[in-house]
């Protein structure tokens, strides 16, 4: 991305991660409610604290700082107050996950706040980051400063690690488990790609697992796996090529 200063360049990333841990963390908590059959109000229960711990409160740290910024920007003005608007669907459709009696209209809630975040994220990952990083008179570094909601500092120190992965090539995609939630990330873009299966990882909780697939064994997406997380997966290959490895984590 051209920003105006490299520290701006620097936090816009720093936000892109986040937004990819995010997604990812939801997607795999969305799936698990929607194939979690008798267990689903738990389920439920645990996908709809995540969201007011983290979901929501990003949310909010955005309204206060990257909105107001943008506002100021005649061109931006209305797209800021869809935005906005987004928000509050977002926090209803929270809000009627929170209220569903039945599975149904759990998983139903829960599938549509997935899709409206996703869609969300690519507005402020393709249209809001961009018009500040490149805004003279912006600073858009120091508007993030401190804002932990934003850059997910308060996550595991491991996802700084995921700006740094240069040329590195690791994907994994959605394949079929047993019982476990499926992640696809063989379409997200390569810059968040490890983030996005760090924060569906993060959903994992004890006893549950995920699978992925990669076109090539994923040794260094495993050697980071370890390092933010030490011991916490056992690991175990399902396929090794030639054309896709499947690798299967089950949390201890």
């Amino acid at each position: 991305m051209i920003a105006t200063t490299e520290a701006d360049a620097a936090a816009v990333a720093a936000v892109e991660q986040h937004h990819a841990t995010l997604a990812g963390a939801l997607g795999t908590r969305v799936e698990r409610l929607v194939s979690a059959g008798p267990l689903w109000e738990a389920t439920r229960d645990e996908l709809v604290a995540w969201c007011h711990e983290e979901l929501v409160p990003h949310a909010q740290a955005e309204e206060k700082t990257l909105y107001p910024a943008a506002a100021g920007f005649d061109r931006a003005r209305m797209l800021v107050d869809a935005m906005v608007a987004e928000h509050g669907v977002i926090v209803r459709l929270v809000e009627d996950l929170a209220g569903a009696t039945d599975p149904i209209r759990a998983a139903g809630s829960a599938t549509a706040l997935r899709a409206v975040f996703d869609s969300h994220l690519v507005k402020e990952n393709d249209q809001i980051l961009p018009l500040l990083a490149q805004a003279p008179g912006v600073e858009l570094a120091g508007l993030l400063a401190g804002m932990h909601d934003l850059l997910g500092h308060h996550e595991h120190q491991g996802h700084a690690d995921v700006a740094e992965e240069g040329g590195h090539q690791c994907t994994c995609g959605e394949v079929d488990g047993p019982g476990y939630p499926e992640l696809d990330a063989r379409v997200v873009p390569h810059a968040i790609r490890h983030a996005t299966i760090f924060g569906a990882l993060d959903a994992v909780g004890p006893g549950g697992g995920l699978v992925l697939v990669a076109p090539h064994d994923p040794q260094p997406l495993l050697a980071q796996i370890e390092q933010r997380t030490p011991g916490l997966f056992d690991v175990s290959y399902l396929e090794k090529g030639p054309e896709a490895w499947r690798l299967l984590f089950v949390r201890g």
